[in-house]
């Protein structure tokens, strides 16, 4: 395959509330969809899924474009594509940037996958139908509005529920949570909020019964990862420290997780994820996909991924309608009793309403 044209649309996607973490509170998203055409005339989308200021990783919206417009794609100039796996291989002499390759080898695997005449799920050995999802709940004002979401979310579907925490919201809304939904898959989200420091706190998450806690300690840490994960019976999750099937094997050896949150743009795209999901599944460790606040094109790769027998926990997938008044695609993604159905259309399986996201294709 051989890449004719490669345009990218700029977009900013207004929350329907604002979502509230331990770095801070977002308003709006703003991401650019991938589109590559073939010289067989077949159209293959990515979703660039930075944020507008380096708070996740040290990518933003504007240096993810600039890496993808001035190294990433001319690269691709006059190259015959034998398999999408060949891109991974192919960018690993840039130096980080993983949501900017992950943008463009994820629109190399729709493509691939509408060449093979499959969906991107059966294309990737996922099971189509059916699939569990959970949903992550940012910072509340007050414990009484947290229960008040939540309960919202359960009775909407969602079996597995993650509360974004920070020192000071914690314990409390841990707490009301579980004692109002006692049999709720439940777990926390740190994004490293706390230090050794805050170990008898952390300890006492453990007497709630929940699924994991995920990434409380900082983004390049092991080491105390490790020490953490001796004093609590709760499985952690790692998150932003894992970047590749290297940095899973890092946490791994050294036991400083028994769980890996693996996102796609995050670890550079989906060839990458599969190698994590693999050796989590080989290695006895939990993979789950985890969620960047995507539009209708991301989400379809993340349905396609989690749809894989690796991922046995419900990932961050949720509907549509969760984040924004209106997706960028014309058939929303809807939960039914906690499950999303995997796409069957070729590729991803999802069109682009240019009448919604403003996009002129």
């Amino acid at each position: 395959m051989l890449i004719k044209q490669v345009t990218i649309y700029h977009l900013e996607m207004p929350l329907k509330t604002p979502f509230k973490t331990s770095y801070g509170i977002m308003h709006t998203k703003s991401l650019c969809i991938l589109k590559i055409v073939s010289d067989d005339g077949l159209e293959g989308y990515g979703e660039l899924e930075a944020f507008s200021a380096p708070w996740y990783t040290e990518e933003t919206t504007n240096t993810a474009s600039l890496i993808i417009k001035n190294h990433l794609l001319p690269m691709l100039k006059g190259l015959d594509i034998k398999e999408p796996s060949q891109i991974n291989q192919l960018f690993q002499v840039v130096r980080g940037n993983e949501m900017a390759k992950s943008a463009v080898e994820t629109a190399v695997w729709d493509i691939f996958s509408k060449l093979s005449g499959q969906c991107l799920t059966a294309y990737l050995g996922g099971n189509q139908g059916d699939i569990p999802v959970g949903v992550s709940i940012g910072i509340q004002k007050d414990t009484t509005e947290l229960v008040r979401i939540v309960g919202e979310y359960v009775r909407a579907g969602y079996t597995r529920v993650k509360l974004k925490i920070k020192p000071g919201s914690d314990i409390e809304s841990v707490r009301q949570v579980r004692n109002e939904f006692p049999d709720l898959t439940l777990m926390v989200d740190a994004n490293s909020a706390y230090n050794r420091t805050d170990i008898s706190m952390l300890k006492k998450l453990d007497q709630y019964n929940l699924a994991m806690i995920e990434q409380p300690f900082g983004v390049t840490d092991f080491v105390d990862h490790a020490w953490l994960q001796k004093q609590l019976s709760t499985p952690i999750c790692l998150d932003e420290n894992i970047r590749s099937v290297s940095d899973a094997r890092q946490a791994f050896e050294l036991q400083s997780a028994r769980a890996i949150n693996v996102k796609i743009a995050r670890v550079g795209g989906l060839d990458e994820a599969l190698k994590i999901a693999t050796f989590c599944h080989e290695n006895g460790m939990i993979a789950w996909c985890g969620g960047m606040f995507e539009a209708g094109i991301g989400r379809a790769h993340n349905i396609a991924l989690a749809a894989r027998t690796e991922f046995t926990f419900p990932g961050d997938i949720s509907a549509s309608n969760r984040y924004f008044e209106k997706d960028i695609i014309k058939n929303d993604f809807k939960i039914n009793n906690g499950k999303i159905t995997t796409p069957i259309g070729s590729g991803i399986g999802v069109d682009i309403d240019q009448k919604k996201s403003g996009i002129l294709l």
